[in-house]
Protein backbone atom coordinates (compact mmCIF):
# COMPACT_ATOMS: atom_id res chain seq x y z
CA UNK A 1 0.00 0.00 0.00
CA UNK A 2 1.58 3.27 -1.13
CA UNK A 3 2.02 5.93 1.55
CA UNK A 4 1.12 9.57 0.97
CA UNK A 5 4.04 11.31 -0.71
CA UNK A 6 3.76 15.02 0.03
CA UNK A 7 2.54 17.45 2.63
CA UNK A 8 -0.97 18.76 2.35
CA UNK A 9 -3.97 19.67 4.48
CA UNK A 10 -7.15 17.67 4.08
CA UNK A 11 -10.08 20.03 4.53
CA UNK A 12 -12.43 19.48 7.43
CA UNK A 13 -16.05 20.47 6.96
CA UNK A 14 -18.16 22.60 9.29
CA UNK A 15 -15.24 24.47 10.85
CA UNK A 16 -15.96 27.94 9.53
CA UNK A 17 -17.76 28.95 12.71
CA UNK A 18 -14.97 27.77 15.05
CA UNK A 19 -13.83 30.57 17.32
CA UNK A 20 -10.09 30.12 17.78
CA UNK A 21 -8.97 31.01 21.32
CA UNK A 22 -5.67 32.68 22.09
CA UNK A 23 -3.22 30.61 20.02
CA UNK A 24 -0.71 30.84 22.86
CA UNK A 25 -2.77 28.38 24.85
CA UNK A 26 -3.28 24.66 24.62
CA UNK A 27 -6.92 25.11 23.60
CA UNK A 28 -5.79 27.57 20.96
CA UNK A 29 -3.49 24.97 19.43
CA UNK A 30 -6.28 22.38 19.35
CA UNK A 31 -8.68 24.79 17.68
CA UNK A 32 -6.03 25.93 15.23
CA UNK A 33 -5.46 22.32 14.16
CA UNK A 34 -9.17 21.70 13.80
CA UNK A 35 -9.54 24.79 11.64
CA UNK A 36 -6.55 23.79 9.47
CA UNK A 37 -7.76 20.26 8.86
CA UNK A 38 -6.01 16.91 8.85
CA UNK A 39 -2.26 16.96 8.18
CA UNK A 40 -1.18 14.83 5.24
CA UNK A 41 2.60 14.55 5.02
CA UNK A 42 4.07 11.60 3.19
CA UNK A 43 7.55 10.29 2.51
CA UNK A 44 10.22 13.02 2.33
CA UNK A 45 7.53 15.70 2.45
CA UNK A 46 8.88 19.24 2.40
CA UNK A 47 7.77 21.31 5.37
CA UNK A 48 8.49 24.43 7.43
CA UNK A 49 7.31 26.06 10.65
CA UNK A 50 5.39 28.67 8.64
CA UNK A 51 2.75 26.00 7.94
CA UNK A 52 2.04 25.56 11.67
CA UNK A 53 2.57 28.97 13.31
CA UNK A 54 -0.27 31.24 14.38
CA UNK A 55 -0.56 34.61 12.59
CA UNK A 56 2.35 37.00 13.25
CA UNK A 57 0.59 40.24 12.34
CA UNK A 58 2.24 43.28 13.90
CA UNK A 59 5.54 41.60 14.71
CA UNK A 60 8.76 42.96 13.15
CA UNK A 61 10.96 41.07 10.72
CA UNK A 62 14.32 39.71 11.85
CA UNK A 63 17.60 41.37 10.93
CA UNK A 64 19.66 39.70 8.25
CA UNK A 65 23.00 38.16 9.20
CA UNK A 66 24.79 37.95 5.88
CA UNK A 67 27.77 39.82 7.37
CA UNK A 68 28.37 37.00 9.88
CA UNK A 69 27.70 33.92 7.75
CA UNK A 70 30.81 31.83 7.12
CA UNK A 71 32.28 30.91 3.77
CA UNK A 72 31.19 27.33 4.42
CA UNK A 73 27.62 28.36 5.19
CA UNK A 74 27.33 30.70 2.19
CA UNK A 75 28.63 27.98 -0.11
CA UNK A 76 25.88 25.50 0.76
CA UNK A 77 23.22 25.02 -1.90
CA UNK A 78 19.85 23.26 -1.70
CA UNK A 79 19.91 19.53 -2.33
CA UNK A 80 18.66 18.85 -5.83
CA UNK A 81 17.25 15.48 -4.77
CA UNK A 82 15.54 16.88 -1.66
CA UNK A 83 14.13 19.78 -3.66
CA UNK A 84 12.55 17.45 -6.18
CA UNK A 85 10.21 16.20 -3.43
CA UNK A 86 8.02 19.27 -4.01
CA UNK A 87 6.65 17.57 -7.12
CA UNK A 88 5.48 14.49 -5.21
CA UNK A 89 2.23 16.23 -4.35
CA UNK A 90 1.19 16.23 -8.02
CA UNK A 91 -1.78 13.84 -8.37
CA UNK A 92 -0.97 10.70 -10.34
CA UNK A 93 2.77 11.39 -10.48
CA UNK A 94 4.90 8.25 -10.82
CA UNK A 95 8.31 8.90 -9.31
CA UNK A 96 11.42 7.29 -10.75
CA UNK A 97 13.51 10.28 -9.66
CA UNK A 98 14.52 9.55 -6.07
CA UNK A 99 16.20 6.55 -4.52
CA UNK A 100 13.38 6.11 -2.01
CA UNK A 101 12.88 2.39 -1.30
CA UNK A 102 9.43 0.82 -1.28
CA UNK A 103 8.13 0.36 2.25
CA UNK A 104 7.20 -3.23 1.44
CA UNK A 105 10.93 -4.01 1.62
CA UNK A 106 11.29 -2.67 5.16
CA UNK A 107 11.45 -5.65 7.55
CA UNK A 108 9.56 -3.82 10.30
CA UNK A 109 5.78 -4.13 10.18
CA UNK A 110 4.94 -2.66 13.56
CA UNK A 111 6.55 -1.23 16.69
CA UNK A 112 5.00 -0.66 20.08
CA UNK A 113 6.09 1.15 23.25
CA UNK A 114 4.53 1.26 26.70
CA UNK A 115 4.41 4.73 28.23
CA UNK A 116 2.82 6.51 31.21
CA UNK A 117 -0.65 7.96 30.91
CA UNK A 118 -0.94 11.49 32.30
CA UNK A 119 -0.93 12.28 35.17
CA UNK A 120 0.26 8.84 36.37
CA UNK A 121 3.94 9.20 35.56
CA UNK A 122 5.80 7.03 38.06
CA UNK A 123 7.67 4.00 36.79
CA UNK A 124 5.43 1.74 38.88
CA UNK A 125 2.25 3.32 37.47
CA UNK A 126 3.59 3.11 33.93
CA UNK A 127 4.40 -0.55 34.39
CA UNK A 128 0.97 -1.40 35.84
CA UNK A 129 -1.42 0.97 34.07
CA UNK A 130 0.58 2.49 31.21
CA UNK A 131 -0.63 2.68 27.63
CA UNK A 132 0.84 0.66 24.78
CA UNK A 133 1.29 2.85 21.69
CA UNK A 134 1.58 1.13 18.33
CA UNK A 135 2.85 2.37 14.99
CA UNK A 136 2.15 0.29 11.89
CA UNK A 137 3.65 0.47 8.44
CA UNK A 138 0.65 1.97 6.66
CA UNK A 139 -1.31 3.80 9.37
CA UNK A 140 -1.32 7.06 7.37
CA UNK A 141 -2.62 5.48 4.18
CA UNK A 142 -5.28 3.63 6.16
CA UNK A 143 -6.38 6.81 7.95
CA UNK A 144 -5.61 5.76 11.53
CA UNK A 145 -2.73 8.22 11.98
CA UNK A 146 -0.93 11.02 10.16
CA UNK A 147 2.46 9.31 10.62
CA UNK A 148 3.49 5.73 10.03
CA UNK A 149 6.54 3.51 9.57
CA UNK A 150 6.47 3.74 5.77
CA UNK A 151 7.22 7.45 6.21
CA UNK A 152 9.39 7.35 9.33
CA UNK A 153 11.70 4.57 8.10
CA UNK A 154 12.35 6.21 4.74
CA UNK A 155 14.49 9.20 3.81
CA UNK A 156 13.31 12.53 5.13
CA UNK A 157 13.99 16.23 4.77
CA UNK A 158 16.61 18.32 6.59
CA UNK A 159 13.81 19.85 8.66
CA UNK A 160 12.79 16.55 10.21
CA UNK A 161 9.32 15.16 9.63
CA UNK A 162 6.37 17.48 9.19
CA UNK A 163 4.55 15.61 11.96
CA UNK A 164 7.25 16.30 14.58
CA UNK A 165 7.98 19.78 13.25
CA UNK A 166 4.33 20.72 13.76
CA UNK A 167 4.45 19.69 17.42
CA UNK A 168 7.82 21.43 17.97
CA UNK A 169 6.64 24.65 16.33
CA UNK A 170 3.46 24.75 18.43
CA UNK A 171 5.41 23.94 21.59
CA UNK A 172 7.95 26.69 20.88
CA UNK A 173 5.20 29.24 20.29
CA UNK A 174 3.43 28.16 23.47
CA UNK A 175 6.56 28.45 25.63
CA UNK A 176 8.57 31.24 23.96
CA UNK A 177 6.19 33.17 21.67
CA UNK A 178 9.02 34.70 19.60
CA UNK A 179 8.79 38.48 19.36
CA UNK A 180 9.40 38.76 15.60
CA UNK A 181 7.50 37.39 12.64
CA UNK A 182 9.84 35.33 10.44
CA UNK A 183 11.05 32.70 12.90
CA UNK A 184 11.13 28.97 12.36
CA UNK A 185 12.33 25.65 13.71
CA UNK A 186 14.23 22.68 12.35
CA UNK A 187 14.94 19.35 13.99
CA UNK A 188 18.52 18.37 14.78
CA UNK A 189 20.37 15.32 16.10
CA UNK A 190 20.54 16.73 19.63
CA UNK A 191 22.13 19.86 21.11
CA UNK A 192 25.78 18.98 20.39
CA UNK A 193 24.96 18.60 16.70
CA UNK A 194 22.99 21.87 16.92
CA UNK A 195 26.04 23.65 18.32
CA UNK A 196 28.31 22.18 15.64
CA UNK A 197 25.96 23.46 12.91
CA UNK A 198 25.66 26.85 14.63
CA UNK A 199 29.41 27.38 14.93
CA UNK A 200 29.95 26.32 11.33
CA UNK A 201 27.30 28.81 10.25
CA UNK A 202 28.73 31.83 12.11
CA UNK A 203 32.42 31.28 12.91
CA UNK A 204 35.50 30.97 10.73
CA UNK A 205 38.68 29.23 11.91
CA UNK A 206 40.62 31.59 14.17
CA UNK A 207 37.50 33.30 15.53
CA UNK A 208 36.75 33.54 19.24
CA UNK A 209 33.41 32.93 20.98
CA UNK A 210 32.23 34.55 24.21
CA UNK A 211 31.10 32.13 26.93
CA UNK A 212 30.78 31.72 30.70
CA UNK A 213 34.22 31.26 32.30
CA UNK A 214 33.13 27.74 33.26
CA UNK A 215 31.06 26.04 30.57
CA UNK A 216 29.99 22.72 29.06
CA UNK A 217 33.22 20.87 28.25
CA UNK A 218 31.84 19.28 25.06
CA UNK A 219 31.01 22.77 23.75
CA UNK A 220 34.65 23.79 24.22
CA UNK A 221 35.83 20.62 22.49
CA UNK A 222 33.38 21.10 19.61
CA UNK A 223 34.64 24.65 19.10
CA UNK A 224 38.29 23.65 19.42
CA UNK A 225 38.03 21.09 16.63
CA UNK A 226 36.74 23.89 14.38
CA UNK A 227 39.73 26.10 15.19
CA UNK A 228 37.80 28.34 17.62
CA UNK A 229 38.65 29.55 21.11
CA UNK A 230 36.29 30.56 23.92
CA UNK A 231 36.78 33.90 25.68
CA UNK A 232 35.68 33.58 29.34
CA UNK A 233 33.20 36.01 30.90
CA UNK A 234 33.20 36.26 34.68
CA UNK A 235 30.25 34.77 36.57
CA UNK A 236 28.34 35.13 39.81
CA UNK A 237 25.48 33.11 41.28
CA UNK A 238 23.23 34.23 38.37
CA UNK A 239 25.64 33.30 35.63
CA UNK A 240 27.67 35.51 33.30
CA UNK A 241 28.16 39.19 34.14
CA UNK A 242 26.94 41.58 31.40
CA UNK A 243 29.27 44.37 32.56
CA UNK A 244 32.31 42.13 32.09
CA UNK A 245 31.03 41.08 28.66
CA UNK A 246 30.66 44.76 27.76
CA UNK A 247 34.15 45.53 29.09
CA UNK A 248 35.72 42.74 27.00
CA UNK A 249 34.03 44.00 23.84
CA UNK A 250 34.77 47.69 24.49
CA UNK A 251 38.46 46.99 25.02
CA UNK A 252 38.96 44.42 22.26
CA UNK A 253 42.25 44.92 20.44
CA UNK A 254 42.38 42.72 17.34
CA UNK A 255 46.14 43.05 16.95
CA UNK A 256 46.92 42.24 20.58
CA UNK A 257 44.35 39.41 20.73
CA UNK A 258 45.25 37.94 17.37
CA UNK A 259 41.58 37.58 16.42
CA UNK A 260 38.74 39.74 15.18
CA UNK A 261 36.24 41.08 17.70
CA UNK A 262 33.85 38.39 18.92
CA UNK A 263 30.42 38.39 17.31
CA UNK A 264 28.92 35.26 18.95
CA UNK A 265 27.96 34.53 22.57
CA UNK A 266 27.45 30.92 23.68
CA UNK A 267 25.46 30.72 26.91
CA UNK A 268 23.54 28.14 28.93
CA UNK A 269 21.14 30.49 30.76
CA UNK A 270 19.18 28.00 32.88
CA UNK A 271 20.72 25.45 35.25
CA UNK A 272 24.08 26.17 33.64
CA UNK A 273 26.46 23.28 33.20
CA UNK A 274 28.59 23.01 35.33
CA UNK A 275 27.71 25.73 37.86
CA UNK A 276 23.93 25.27 38.09
CA UNK A 277 23.49 29.07 37.78
CA UNK A 278 20.24 30.45 36.34
CA UNK A 279 20.09 33.91 34.82
CA UNK A 280 17.25 36.06 36.18
CA UNK A 281 14.94 37.99 33.84
CA UNK A 282 16.78 41.24 34.55
CA UNK A 283 20.15 39.56 33.93
CA UNK A 284 18.99 38.23 30.56
CA UNK A 285 17.69 41.63 29.52
CA UNK A 286 20.99 43.26 30.48
CA UNK A 287 22.97 40.69 28.49
CA UNK A 288 20.66 41.14 25.49
CA UNK A 289 21.23 44.93 25.61
CA UNK A 290 25.00 44.37 25.52
CA UNK A 291 24.48 42.02 22.57
CA UNK A 292 22.51 44.72 20.75
CA UNK A 293 25.15 47.35 21.52
CA UNK A 294 27.96 45.26 20.02
CA UNK A 295 25.88 43.38 17.41
CA UNK A 296 26.47 40.01 19.09
CA UNK A 297 24.59 36.91 17.93
CA UNK A 298 23.46 34.71 20.86
CA UNK A 299 23.49 30.92 20.96
CA UNK A 300 20.92 30.14 23.68
CA UNK A 301 21.66 26.52 24.67
CA UNK A 302 18.77 25.35 26.87
CA UNK A 303 18.80 21.58 27.54
CA UNK A 304 17.93 22.22 31.23
CA UNK A 305 15.23 24.85 30.68
CA UNK A 306 12.41 22.57 31.82
CA UNK A 307 14.38 21.36 34.82
CA UNK A 308 13.56 24.58 36.68
CA UNK A 309 12.73 23.61 40.25
CA UNK A 310 10.66 24.88 43.14
CA UNK A 311 12.41 27.40 45.42
CA UNK A 312 14.79 25.85 47.94
CA UNK A 313 13.41 26.30 51.46
CA UNK A 314 16.14 24.64 53.53
CA UNK A 315 16.82 21.14 54.88
CA UNK A 316 14.03 21.12 57.46
CA UNK A 317 11.34 23.23 55.74
CA UNK A 318 8.40 21.81 53.76
CA UNK A 319 8.83 21.97 50.00
CA UNK A 320 6.83 24.40 47.88
CA UNK A 321 3.79 22.69 46.26
CA UNK A 322 3.77 21.99 42.54
CA UNK A 323 2.20 24.47 40.10
CA UNK A 324 -1.55 23.93 40.14
CA UNK A 325 -2.08 24.15 36.38
CA UNK A 326 -0.20 24.06 33.10
CA UNK A 327 -0.74 27.80 32.75
CA UNK A 328 0.74 28.44 36.21
CA UNK A 329 3.71 26.26 35.26
CA UNK A 330 4.34 28.22 32.07
CA UNK A 331 4.10 31.52 33.97
CA UNK A 332 6.67 30.27 36.48
CA UNK A 333 9.36 29.65 33.86
CA UNK A 334 12.19 32.12 33.35
CA UNK A 335 11.77 34.26 30.23
CA UNK A 336 13.77 32.99 27.28
CA UNK A 337 16.14 35.01 25.14
CA UNK A 338 13.99 33.94 22.20
CA UNK A 339 10.93 35.55 23.80
CA UNK A 340 12.68 38.93 24.22
CA UNK A 341 14.53 38.87 20.89
CA UNK A 342 13.18 41.60 18.60
CA UNK A 343 16.13 41.47 16.19
CA UNK A 344 16.33 37.77 15.33
CA UNK A 345 19.79 37.69 16.97
CA UNK A 346 19.10 34.54 19.02
CA UNK A 347 19.43 30.91 18.00
CA UNK A 348 17.76 28.78 20.65
CA UNK A 349 18.86 25.15 20.96
CA UNK A 350 16.42 22.70 22.61
CA UNK A 351 16.67 18.97 23.21
CA UNK A 352 14.65 16.00 24.45
CA UNK A 353 17.79 14.55 26.05
CA UNK A 354 17.16 15.81 29.57
CA UNK A 355 13.34 15.67 29.60
CA UNK A 356 12.59 12.42 27.71
CA UNK A 357 15.78 10.41 27.09
CA UNK A 358 19.30 11.17 25.79
CA UNK A 359 19.19 8.24 23.39
CA UNK A 360 16.39 9.77 21.33
CA UNK A 361 19.02 12.05 19.74
CA UNK A 362 16.35 14.56 18.77
CA UNK A 363 16.63 18.27 19.36
CA UNK A 364 15.67 21.41 17.50
CA UNK A 365 16.86 24.90 16.66
CA UNK A 366 14.70 28.03 16.59
CA UNK A 367 15.98 31.12 14.79
CA UNK A 368 15.09 33.49 11.96
CA UNK A 369 14.06 31.88 8.69
CA UNK A 370 17.33 33.02 7.07
CA UNK A 371 19.39 31.08 9.61
CA UNK A 372 17.06 28.07 9.71
CA UNK A 373 17.40 27.74 5.94
CA UNK A 374 21.21 27.65 6.29
CA UNK A 375 21.04 24.96 8.98
CA UNK A 376 18.69 22.86 6.85
CA UNK A 377 21.21 23.01 4.01
CA UNK A 378 23.89 21.79 6.43
CA UNK A 379 21.64 18.94 7.60
CA UNK A 380 21.01 17.83 4.01
CA UNK A 381 24.70 17.16 3.42
CA UNK A 382 25.50 15.62 6.82
CA UNK A 383 23.05 14.01 9.26
CA UNK A 384 20.04 14.53 6.94
CA UNK A 385 17.53 14.30 9.80
CA UNK A 386 17.09 12.61 13.20
CA UNK A 387 16.32 8.89 13.32
CA UNK A 388 12.88 8.12 11.94
CA UNK A 389 12.28 5.56 14.68
CA UNK A 390 13.02 8.19 17.33
CA UNK A 391 10.76 10.70 15.61
CA UNK A 392 7.77 8.37 15.32
CA UNK A 393 8.09 7.20 18.95
CA UNK A 394 8.25 10.82 20.13
CA UNK A 395 5.31 11.70 17.89
CA UNK A 396 3.20 8.86 19.27
CA UNK A 397 4.04 9.84 22.85
CA UNK A 398 3.93 13.64 22.63
CA UNK A 399 1.39 14.37 19.91
CA UNK A 400 -1.05 11.48 19.75
CA UNK A 401 -0.90 10.29 23.40
CA UNK A 402 -0.06 13.15 25.78
CA UNK A 403 -0.72 16.14 23.57
CA UNK A 404 0.61 19.54 24.62
CA UNK A 405 -1.35 19.46 27.88
CA UNK A 406 -0.05 16.04 28.89
CA UNK A 407 3.51 16.94 27.96
CA UNK A 408 3.35 20.00 30.23
CA UNK A 409 2.02 17.76 33.03
CA UNK A 410 5.03 15.49 32.47
CA UNK A 411 7.34 18.50 32.74
CA UNK A 412 5.67 19.54 36.00
CA UNK A 413 6.24 16.00 37.25
CA UNK A 414 9.93 16.30 36.31
CA UNK A 415 10.13 19.63 38.11
CA UNK A 416 8.96 18.06 41.37
CA UNK A 417 11.18 14.99 40.89
CA UNK A 418 14.28 17.13 40.41
CA UNK A 419 13.27 19.44 43.25
CA UNK A 420 13.13 16.43 45.57
CA UNK A 421 16.47 15.07 44.35
CA UNK A 422 18.18 18.45 44.69
CA UNK A 423 16.84 18.87 48.21
CA UNK A 424 18.16 15.43 49.23
CA UNK A 425 21.62 16.28 47.90
CA UNK A 426 21.64 19.68 49.63
CA UNK A 427 20.52 18.12 52.93
CA UNK A 428 23.42 15.66 52.67
CA UNK A 429 25.81 18.54 52.01
CA UNK A 430 24.54 20.37 55.09
CA UNK A 431 25.05 17.24 57.15
CA UNK A 432 28.34 15.81 55.86
CA UNK A 433 30.49 18.55 54.32
CA UNK A 434 32.81 20.79 56.37
CA UNK A 435 31.14 24.18 55.91
CA UNK A 436 34.35 26.07 56.70
CA UNK A 437 35.93 24.42 53.63
CA UNK A 438 33.10 23.69 51.18
CA UNK A 439 30.39 26.16 50.09
CA UNK A 440 27.66 26.17 47.45
CA UNK A 441 24.64 28.04 46.08
CA UNK A 442 21.41 25.98 45.91
CA UNK A 443 20.64 25.60 42.18
CA UNK A 444 17.28 26.78 40.86
CA UNK A 445 17.42 24.58 37.77
CA UNK A 446 19.34 21.84 36.04
CA UNK A 447 20.96 18.76 37.53
CA UNK A 448 24.26 20.00 38.97
CA UNK A 449 25.61 21.34 42.26
CA UNK A 450 28.81 23.41 42.05
CA UNK A 451 30.92 22.89 45.16
CA UNK A 452 33.60 25.47 45.99
CA UNK A 453 36.50 24.22 48.12
CA UNK A 454 38.52 26.87 49.99
CA UNK A 455 42.00 25.86 48.86
CA UNK A 456 43.59 28.74 50.80
CA UNK A 457 43.19 26.63 53.95
CA UNK A 458 44.98 23.63 52.46
CA UNK A 459 48.18 22.74 54.36
CA UNK A 460 50.19 22.67 51.09
CA UNK A 461 48.68 25.78 49.49
CA UNK A 462 52.06 27.55 49.38
CA UNK A 463 53.97 24.61 47.91
CA UNK A 464 51.56 22.81 45.54
CA UNK A 465 49.89 24.08 42.36
CA UNK A 466 46.12 24.35 42.58
CA UNK A 467 45.63 21.67 39.93
CA UNK A 468 47.70 19.25 42.01
CA UNK A 469 45.48 19.87 45.04
CA UNK A 470 42.41 19.37 42.85
CA UNK A 471 43.80 16.07 41.54
CA UNK A 472 44.59 14.84 45.05
CA UNK A 473 41.06 15.56 46.30
CA UNK A 474 39.57 13.98 43.17
CA UNK A 475 41.56 10.77 43.60
CA UNK A 476 40.91 10.72 47.36
CA UNK A 477 37.19 10.87 46.61
CA UNK A 478 37.50 7.96 44.18
CA UNK A 479 39.39 6.04 46.87
CA UNK A 480 36.51 6.69 49.28
CA UNK A 481 34.04 5.41 46.68
CA UNK A 482 32.56 8.50 45.02
CA UNK A 483 33.16 10.10 41.63
CA UNK A 484 32.75 13.85 41.19
CA UNK A 485 33.80 16.00 38.25
CA UNK A 486 36.80 18.30 38.49
CA UNK A 487 36.07 21.98 37.97
CA UNK A 488 39.09 22.37 35.70
CA UNK A 489 37.38 20.16 33.13
CA UNK A 490 34.93 22.99 32.48
CA UNK A 491 37.29 25.95 32.05
CA UNK A 492 36.14 27.78 28.93
CA UNK A 493 39.52 29.01 27.76
CA UNK A 494 41.91 26.11 27.41
CA UNK A 495 45.61 26.80 27.70
CA UNK A 496 45.84 30.50 28.49
CA UNK A 497 43.57 30.72 31.53
CA UNK A 498 44.42 29.30 34.96
CA UNK A 499 41.66 29.30 37.55
CA UNK A 500 42.43 30.75 40.96
CA UNK A 501 39.57 28.84 42.61
CA UNK A 502 38.86 25.18 43.29
CA UNK A 503 35.55 23.61 42.30
CA UNK A 504 33.94 20.18 41.95
CA UNK A 505 30.68 19.34 40.19
CA UNK A 506 28.19 16.86 41.64
CA UNK A 507 25.00 15.76 39.93
CA UNK A 508 21.69 14.88 41.56
CA UNK A 509 20.37 13.19 38.39
CA UNK A 510 22.33 9.96 38.22
CA UNK A 511 21.83 7.97 41.44
CA UNK A 512 19.12 7.07 43.95
CA UNK A 513 18.47 9.47 46.81
CA UNK A 514 20.00 7.03 49.28
CA UNK A 515 23.18 6.64 47.24
CA UNK A 516 23.50 10.40 46.81
CA UNK A 517 23.64 10.86 50.58
CA UNK A 518 26.31 8.16 50.88
CA UNK A 519 28.28 9.82 48.07
CA UNK A 520 28.32 13.24 49.71
CA UNK A 521 29.35 11.67 53.03
CA UNK A 522 32.28 9.99 51.26
CA UNK A 523 33.26 13.22 49.52
CA UNK A 524 33.27 14.98 52.89
CA UNK A 525 35.63 12.34 54.27
CA UNK A 526 37.94 12.77 51.25
CA UNK A 527 38.10 16.55 51.69
CA UNK A 528 38.81 16.29 55.42
CA UNK A 529 41.54 13.73 54.88
CA UNK A 530 43.18 15.79 52.16
CA UNK A 531 43.16 18.88 54.38
CA UNK A 532 44.64 16.88 57.25
CA UNK A 533 41.50 17.05 59.40
CA UNK A 534 41.12 13.29 59.90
Amino acid sequence: MAPPSAIDIEGVTDTEAIAIPDPLSINGIASQRLKAGRLIAGTAAGTSSSQFKSPTIGKPKAKRWDHYLTVESKSRHPSALKGAAVHLKKPGLISLGGGIPLAENFPIEEISVKVPTAPHFSEKEARETGTVLTAGKYDASEGSSVYDLSIALNYGQGTGSAQMLRFITEHTELVCNPAYADWGCTLTVGSTSSLDKSLRTFCERGDVVLAEEYTYSSAVETASSLGLDFIPIKMDSEGLLPEHMDEILNQWDEKARGARKPHVLYTVPTGQNPTGATQSASRRKAIYRVAQKHDIYIFEDEPYFFLQMQPYTGPSSPSVPAPQSNEAFLRSLAPTYLSMDVDGRVMRMDSFSKVIAPGTRVGWITASEQIIERVIRANESSVQNPSGISQIILFKLLDEHWGHAGYLQWLINLRMEYTSRRDVLLAACEKFLPRDLVTWDPPAAGMFLWLKVDHTKHPAVSTKPLLDIEEEIYLAAVEEGVLVAKGSWFIAQRGGFVSQELFFRATFAAESEEKMAFAIERFGVAVRKNFGLV
